[in-house]
This record gives structure tokens, C-alpha cells and sequence, in this order.
């Protein structure tokens, strides 16, 4: 019993730093910056691993004991049907590593949103919520789409079994390659608890594998096929719609 807990536990550490999800857009590709994230392009993003078509780089963040993510793939699937999945406020559960609730909340709309979810933690470490705030932003000309989810922890009440994080921000950005897609995941987040630091960031490269992984499988399932992007005259992006509208 006591070695299957302890199995347990290390793997709630390891879900516990991976997210989802969350999306804004506010700049260009290679420079932007979301919250407090590093830019893309960063020179002190450090290589830790790289498994067939993904590589995850970490780096340092000031005033926390818990690293950053980046996470860079090329996925199998065009990035219509990513958009679709991405849409989807419930597609957390899908394939974002032990998300066990997710669903959107509030007035909003395709540019700007609000999302609640759930990470599934196992004994003895207490589940945790987010509130995410989403925002997307596309250029025609370069077909490139950004996404931001910037924590807004008091949007709604506190769940005394759950807990709040309050600090979680994360970036992603979509770019066309064909009937492929150029994805980048940046992410930070602070965990809450008493969780050391040292240890979450020792597991921290295999959430971004194992999501990315389980996303391109999730865009290419018959579920997200049919969708296109929907452009403004002035080149923004408006929505992702089914084929047949």
C-alpha cells in the first residue's frame, strides 16, 4: 500500500506543473512576451530533452523556485483542427495531462474568454483549479495564431477541497506548415502547496511531451475534422467555423 502511494504521489507531482492551457495574443511570434514569460526567443532557454518531433527547454524565473517550459513539435495535423480542439472549452480533458474538468464560464467570446479546469492529483496531494483568462489573435498574412491563458484567480469562488493557483501563465503559438502545424508552449506556473520546487522541475519535461503528444492524436480524430478559419477583411482572425457554414 504504501509503495502504490508513493507511486502516486510522484505522479501528482508530475501533473501538477503541466497546464492547460491558456492563450493571448498580444505580439508577433519570435519576441512576444505573455505576463511574466520569457520571449520565445530567449538565449537562456536551456535543451532538456527531445522524444521523436518535440523538444522542452526550461529556464529560471526570478523570485520563483519554479522553472519555466518551452515545449517546440511540429504536429501531424493542419492547424484548423488544432483550432478546433483549442476552441473546445472542454477539450482539456482531452489531452492535456490529468485534466479532469474544464469548461467555460462568464460573457465572452472567440477573442477573449474565460475557462475554468481541474488537475486530477493523486494521494496525498490536493487537487488544483484554475481560473484562466484566453485570449487568440491570428494574421492573415502569416496564417501565425496566438493564444494566452493568464490566471484571474478571483473571477470565482474558492472550492475548500481544491487548490487556487494564482500565478499561471502560458502562451501558445500555431504556425501553418502545410498540411502540418509549427507549435510553441510556453509556460509558468506556480503551484501553490507545499510542493519543493527542485522536484517539480526535475519532472517538468515529460507534461509537455505527453500533452503535445496526445493533442496532435486528439486534431487528427474524425471529431475535429470539417473545420476552417474565418478571416476579417482587415486580416484578423474572427473564429474557427465548420466547413459547412
Amino acid at each position: 500500500m504504501l509503495f502504490t502511494r508513493a507511486l502516486g504521489f510522484r505522479a501528482s507531482l508530475i501533473s501538477l506543473a503541466g497546464l492547460v492551457t491558456g492563450i493571448v495574443l498580444s505580439a508577433p511570434a519570435t519576441g512576444a512576451e505573455t505576463g511574466n514569460l520569457p520571449a520565445i526567443d530567449a538565449a537562456q532557454w536551456a535543451l532538456q530533452k527531445e522524444v521523436d518531433n518535440i523538444r522542452i527547454y526550461t529556464m529560471d524565473q526570478p523570485g520563483s523556485g519554479f522553472q519555466a517550459f518551452k515545449a517546440v513539435a511540429e504536429l501531424d495535423a493542419p492547424v484548423e483542427n488544432l483550432m478546433a480542439v483549442m476552441i473546445n472549452p472542454e477539450s482539456c480533458k482531452e489531452w492535456v495531462l490529468n485534466c479532469s474538468e474544464s469548461y467555460a464560464f462568464g460573457q465572452g467570446d472567440f477573442h477573449d474568454r474565460y475557462a475554468y479546469s481541474v488537475n486530477d492529483m493523486p494521494w496525498p496531494v490536493t487537487d488544483r483549479d484554475y481560473v484562466l483568462r484566453i485570449r487568440t489573435r491570428g494574421d492573415a498574412d502569416t496564417g501565425q495564431i496566438i493564444m494566452d491563458l493568464n490566471a484571474t484567480p478571483g473571477m470565482r469562488a474558492e472550492y475548500s477541497s481544491r487548490v487556487r493557483v494564482d500565478v499561471s501563465n502560458t502562451l501558445y503559438q500555431f504556425t501553418p506548415r502545410g498540411e502540418r502545424t509549427h507549435l510553441v508552449w510556453v509556460q509558468h506556473t506556480e503551484p501553490n502547496g507545499s510542493l519543493p520546487g527542485w522536484l517539480v522541475n526535475n519532472l517538468l519535461v515529460d507534461i509537455p511531451v505527453k500533452s503535445m503528444q496526445a493533442l496532435e492524436a486528439v486534431a487528427q480524430s474524425d471529431k475535429y475534422q470539417g473545420y476552417r478559419l474565418e478571416w476579417a477583411e482587415d486580416g484578423n482572425l474572427q473564429g474557427v467555423v465548420p466547413d459547412n457554414r
